[in-house]
């Protein structure tokens, strides 16, 4: 019963770290995908912007 009872406290552990692992990356993969959708809207409108003044 101890046995079983550890195998499982283990594997909460291990499940409970990996689930953080996965939700900080998806996390960091929303924030660069924010941050690459604002860049390429700069850079288009800058580049607008200067041809317009040509």
């Amino acid at each position: 019963m101890k046995k079983l009872l550890l195998v499982l406290v283990v594997a909460w552990i291990v499940l409970s770290v990996v689930g953080a692992v996965i939700e900080g990356l998806l996390w960091l993969s929303v924030v660069a995908l924010v941050l690459l959708a604002a860049t390429t809207v700069y850079g288009w409108v800058t580049s607008r912007g200067s041809t317009d003044r040509r």
